[in-house]
């Protein structure tokens, strides 16, 4: 088959481009290794998406939004302040709403819940605009570009062209890969282990972000639990690879009393509810974003570590900056995968994202190191931070969107 774009993986950043694209005239296609009913039926996976106001307002335009609340009302949950502490002292940096003249930072939300609303988008917008064709259960095998076609081959041997090829499928992507596009890769030697607890104190809606000794704990407010009204909250537990296998397997009991210490009780005693979930932390800056014909967006553009929690923002980010280039030259009757609108899409996503990717990159790894002097130097640096009004007034800018 021929399309004007194909996109590579079903993810929230592939769907959520072939949304933006839809209903303008364009064929689309979409190429999943992971069978329908995957794409479909995403399952819990213990991630908590901590959605800036702008990427809300992207959700909101893409028709995915709504699909959320109506899955579950007390799925998008606020995020009124953030409070950034380190070790054991009771000092916090705090970022608050009232900074950037919102009631709430941003938004807490299930990652397969936005799977979930994503597909049912696409699937409606397939419906109405007959301009997407999904090509699921299919890896692809072979990826050739050129100054005049981007073609794919699938492991079934079927092989299929397109004016552009956009990987979105995942921060190794192997279509990167395959084009010929290397990436810098930072391994930070330590997994996190994320997962759903009931506290029995209030969070107040306010993320925590807490470097301590050994570990580092970040708590994700969530509304309380719809059946009991209990006090909610996604944990993320960031330790050494070696160290965090076996916390998957202790018993709830022994695991919800380890977490309950591991947050020195500053929020009473905490219970598990959830499944546990681990991943490896390692961030990823491609080389390049664009090649003859292709373009890389999602985590296959930008792979970040969780700290900011700006990962499937700055998918959404890509997401919003590649769709309005190829509209506009859409629009023009120009052609979307000629290098200028794709040259014009990488300057734009490398200056939004390469500063922030980089300071991250150098806060976890000072948040990190457990020497005496880079304790001290991280204490020194929150309580400073707190002083500069200015520097906390622009954080807060950004993830309310500049209001």
């Amino acid at each position: 088959m021929h399309f004007d774009l194909l996109i590579s993986g079903a993810g929230p950043a592939g769907l959520c481009l072939a949304q933006a694209m839809s209903g303008q005239g364009l064929s689309i296609g979409i190429v999943e290794q992971q069978p329908q009913a995957a794409i479909a039926g995403p399952a819990f996976d213990g991630r908590e998406i901590a959605l800036t106001q702008p990427s809300a307002a992207t959700l909101r335009r893409l028709g995915l939004w709504d699909r959320i609340q109506a899955f579950d009302a007390a799925a998008l949950s606020p995020l009124r302040d953030a409070r950034v502490m380190n070790g054991p002292s009771p000092f916090a940096l705090v970022i608050g709403h009232g900074l950037a003249a919102r009631s709430e930072l941003g938004w807490l939300v299930s990652n397969h819940l936005i799977r979930r609303a994503a597909w049912e988008a696409m699937q409606d917008s397939m419906v109405r605009h007959c301009d997407i064709t999904l090509l699921a259960g299919e890896a692809v095998t072979q990826v050739a570009v050129n100054a005049d076609a981007a073609q794919v081959t699938l492991a079934g041997g079927a092989t299929h062209r397109a004016r552009l090829l956009v990987a979105a499928d995942s921060r190794f992507s192997t279509t990167r890969r395959a084009v010929g596009i290397g990436a810098a890769m930072h391994d930070f030697g330590r997994s996190m282990l994320v997962c759903q607890v009931t506290h029995e104190l209030p969070h107040e809606h306010v993320a925590w972000e807490w470097f301590g000794h050994g570990q580092t704990l970040a708590l994700l407010p969530m509304n309380g639990d719809p059946a009991t009204g209990a006090h909610r909250a996604s944990v993320v537990l960031t330790l050494p690879h070696q160290q965090i296998e076996p916390l998957l397997t202790l018993d709830e009991d022994d695991f919800s009393a380890q977490i309950t210490r591991r947050f020195d009780t500053r929020l009473g005693a905490m219970r598990l509810t959830s499944t546990r979930h681990a991943y490896p932390l390692v961030g990823v800056y491609p080389h390049r974003l664009v090649a003859p014909r292709f373009a890389c967006v999602g985590d296959a553009a930008v792979g970040m570590h969780p700290v900011t929690a700006h990962g499937f923002n700055f998918g959404l980010l890509s997401v919003e900056a590649l769709s309005r280039e190829l509209l506009q030259s859409h629009a023009a009757a120009r052609d979307i995968g000629a290098p200028e609108p794709l040259a014009r899409y990488q300057r734009t996503h490398r200056l939004a994202t390469r500063p922030l990717y980089e300071a991250t990159r150098l806060v976890a790894t000072l948040y990190t190191a457990e020497a005496r002097p880079a304790r001290l130097l991280r204490d020194t640096a929150l309580r400073v931070a707190e002083r500069l009004t200015p520097f906390k007034h622009a954080i807060a800018a950004q993830l309310a969107g500049g209001r």
